[in-house]
């Protein structure tokens, strides 16, 4: 509703009228002009993402309104903005995806590297995607830690999803590894650290969390959240190390190993991996609410019937999937075709071109 009004009234058009000078104006406007367009760009992408995780946010924990004949009311715009849980989402958010640019960056230039591409530009790429992600990937952690307490406190279900906490009490073990079964309510082939969970929720050892079991039916699907959430903390812990291990290897001009290279360029779409994984904790996680505590998904559920709705959906997850095969084909055969002896500054004109002469045609 509104949130989404003022994203586009905001951050649509500026993305919009800029983002063909950023694209297509390398050569045809002025370097500070192109730069200015390029920065607004990314202005308005960020202020597109304030005001969409505002809206999501405040799904996840409402405030600020009233219900009025089974309708939501704003009473309070400051407060339905701000939600609880809004800045920690915004903050991860945000630093989720600087982590996914940084490790593209490091990638691309690694996948350089291993063709011996050893030129100063492709070098200095390097560094600094990989001292952005050093410096970013602990503070990105100590975030996750605030915003995993956030959710503890607004949705101690989800909480219990994540973490497969099925019983809750004091001294709750942290569960490494289970297949979560719901009918059991019990995880199959369960490892896990006594006490670890209650300490780094609670920040003490006999912390008390509550367990699934204590939401009766209430709960989310647990397999999907309690996996995914392992998949994003587990790309986490290998950007901690490859960002590390890559930035200490390359400090004094030294040559980066094949083994780490390699590495860096299979965390090439880490990002976006972990990006994924994480949205889906939180689109999941909700459930069974579309707004927690007001709004059920089922009484928000569309009446189209069940075959259009699966069709959509078929027909738009192919056409990204296909989209997104495109995109990784025309990334590495660009990185493939790049000259080392060429300037990062000569590789933009020339894309410039290319690309301005296909509208032109």
């Amino acid at each position: 509703g509104p949130l989404l009004a003022y994203e586009v009234l905001t951050a649509f058009f500026l993305e919009a009228t800029f983002l063909g000078v950023m694209l297509f104006g390398a050569k045809r406007v002025s370097q500070r002009v192109h730069t200015l367009a390029t920065f607004l760009v990314a202005f308005g992408t960020s202020l597109s993402a304030f005001w969409i995780i505002a809206l999501n946010s405040w799904m996840q924990t409402p405030q600020g309104f009233t219900m009025i004949d089974g309708r939501a009311h704003a009473v309070d715009w400051i407060a339905i903005v701000f939600n609880p849980s809004m800045p920690y989402r915004l903050g991860h958010m945000m630093l989720a995806s600087f982590l996914t640019v940084s490790f593209f960056l490091a990638g691309i230039s690694a996948y350089r590297y291993l063709r011996n591409s050893r030129s100063e530009a492709n070098l200095m790429v390097m560094k600094m995607a990989l001292t952005a992600a050093m410096v970013l990937t602990p503070i990105q952690i100590m975030l996750g830690d605030l915003h995993g307490l956030n959710t503890l406190h607004h949705q101690p279900a989800k909480l219990a999803a994540m973490e497969g906490i099925w019983n809750g009490g004091t001294g709750v073990p942290a569960v490494i590894f289970g297949i979560p079964n719901k009918q059991t309510r019990t995880n199959d082939y369960e490892i896990s650290i006594p006490k670890l969970a209650s300490f780094y929720l609670t920040h003490s050892w006999d912390g008390e969390v509550k367990g699934l079991n204590d939401f009766g039916d209430k709960i989310p699907p647990v397999a999907p959240v309690f996996f995914a959430f392992r998949v994003m903390v587990g790309v986490g812990v290998l950007m901690l190390l490859f960002s590390w291990l890559g930035r200490w290897q390359m400090r004094q001009n030294r040559p980066l190993p094949k083994l780490i290279a390699k590495g860096l360029v299979l965390m090439t779409f880490s990002g976006w991996v972990a990006v994924l994984a994480g949205w889906y904790v939180t689109e999941i996680g909700r459930q069974p609410y579309l707004v927690t505590g007001v709004l059920t998904t089922a009484q928000a559920a569309t009446t189209l019937p069940t075959g259009m709705v699966f069709s959509t959906l078929f027909a738009y997850l192919a056409l990204y999937v296909g989209l997104l095969c495109a995109y990784i084909w025309v990334v590495f055969y660009l990185a493939r075709q790049a000259d080392d002896k060429e300037s990062p500054k000569t590789q933009v004109e020339k894309q410039s071109e290319t690309s301005w002469s296909l509208f032109r045609t």
